[in-house]
């Protein structure tokens, strides 16, 4: 190696530096040029893939970009979440707030499956994860931010963590902040990243308790308009119909824009999870306002948000290991 490139390289790592010390305290060393060198086609094979799979099916989008979060809130941003049952490991897909609802992982598969192929065993499945939350959001018309890459993958999974950790859609305000500040997430951070909720579905076993028992009274929800749970009931009955779907946004469900915001104001969120953003705190009440108000506000701070959700406790370094199938560690 030549002093030139010895230099260029010593420069090159500088400029990094910075950024690695400031996500330390995190758990974190991560910069957005991770794989320039390793795989500079890394970020194109995940969005080709991807544009493939959104395009066939329009939800897919938000199924994707759900397994990001319930990744992060579950023993940090490592693809635990990926991870099949086998040997020791019991699959957090096997948890409440996965089972019969977590996918997308063929989707998942196929992309690891390129990237393996161009580049074996350098991308993570965790920076992967990250990667297409990015695009899933992009590819529904939000916004664009620089994701931050160098995560590893774990060799463990957390059933009880990821029954524990990840907010439930019948949890009080106080419980889901009380799990957004426990992963070092603020108010901000939990408004804005709920708004997620402007594209996907929900199942009706998700929200019934709104439509008829609510408090373990036999009354419904009446934060929730009388008019639009009369619309849910004819899908949603008492009993049966439980993994029947429904839009988490009525009015522009494959689109990433701010009427999950709009709709909470006019009493239509479908999770009590949403509604209780307007409901229970007046902090959280002004940044619903504000978010549907102000579209250009939601598309600033949402990016801040998920780049914070995705520096949660990656695995750095020669910790963890870059998994060959996303599905299992490597043997």
């Amino acid at each position: 190696m030549s002093q030139l490139t010895s230099f260029l390289l010593v420069l090159s790592l500088c400029a990094f530096a910075p950024l690695c010390f400031s996500s330390k305290t995190k758990g974190g060393c991560l910069h957005p040029q991770f794989y320039d060198h390793s795989c500079p086609k890394a970020q194109e094979i995940v969005r080709s893939v991807l544009a493939k799979a959104v395009a066939k099916e329009a939800r897919m989008a938000a199924s994707i970009l759900r397994l990001h979060f319930h990744d992060c809130f579950v023993q940090g941003c490592d693809a635990s979440v990926l991870l099949d049952s086998s040997g020791s490991i019991v699959s957090e897909k096997r948890s409440n707030p996965n089972r019969n609802s977590a996918r997308g992982f063929e989707v998942l598969d196929e992309i690891k499956s390129a990237l393996e192929k161009e580049c074996p065993r350098t991308v993570s499945c965790a920076d992967l994860l990250a990667i297409a939350a990015r695009d899933c959001t992009v590819l529904r018309g939000g916004p664009s931010w620089e994701v931050l890459l160098g995560r590893r993958d774990s060799r463990s999974a957390s059933l009880s963590g990821s029954n524990n950790n990840i907010p439930a859609p019948n949890n009080t305000f106080q419980t889901i902040l009380t799990k957004f500040k426990r992963q070092g997430l603020d108010i901000v951070d939990l408004v804005a990243l709920s708004g997620s909720h402007t594209i996907g579905n929900s199942r009706c076993t998700s929200f019934r308790q709104r439509l008829y028992n609510q408090s373990g009274n036999g009354q419904p929800d009446y934060t929730l308009d009388q008019s639009y749970a009369a619309q849910l009931k004819t899908r949603c009955p008492r009993s049966g119909g439980d993994q029947n779907l429904f839009f988490l946004d009525y009015v522009s469900p494959t689109k990433f824009d701010n009427y999950y915001y709009k709709n909470i104001l006019a009493s239509k969120g479908l999770l009590n999870s949403d509604q209780v953003l307007l409901t229970k705190n007046e902090g959280s009440r002004e940044l619903v306002k504000k978010y549907a108000e102000n579209i250009q506000l939601f598309f600033e701070q949402y990016p801040k948000s998920i780049v914070k959700m995705g520096n949660i406790s990656p695995l750095t370094g020669s910790r963890g290991e870059i998994r060959k199938n996303c599905r299992k560690v490597n043997s």
